[in-house]
């Protein structure tokens, strides 16, 4: 029996990715979450952060999202994001104009603590891409 299941990575103009996997872990608001064949069914929405898919032993797939829901069910997990990349087509140019863009948010005197959270993991999340 196959510990595998299908993953997929969707935004509103194309497929992302598409794959059988064998575990994919991905930034929810609850915490990293890791999921594998078998796991109950669930919604939620992604804060912003690394998905790493495994799609065999020791080979790995890496994306950058910066928010997104997720649904598994039934053996199949889809990622719905507008603002997900392929870390593999990051550039560093993109990264730090992201950098900047984050910082120059976190200093506006009206920023809420909810945006400042989502905007501190962007952060934390750009620190570990390498380019």
């Amino acid at each position: 029996m196959s510990d595998s299941f299908k993953f997929e990575i969707v935004n509103p103009e194309k497929i992302i990715f598409s794959s059988d996997v064998k575990m994919v872990t991905l930034p929810s608001f609850e915490g990293e979450m890791g999921i594998l064949k078998g796991h109950v069914p669930i919604i939620t929405f992604l804060r912003p952060g690394i998905i790493t898919a495994e799609v065999e032993v020791k080979k790995f797939e890496e994306f950058f999202v910066q928010d997104g829901i997720i649904e598994y069910f039934n053996d199949n997990l889809v990622i719905l994001s507008a603002s997900v990349e392929n870390v593999k087509s990051l550039s560093k140019e993109f990264l730090d104009d992201l950098n900047k863009n984050i910082q120059d948010e976190l200093l506006k005197k009206d920023i809420t603590d909810n945006d400042r959270y989502i905007l501190n993991h962007k952060l934390d999340a750009i620190k570990d891409i390498r380019v």
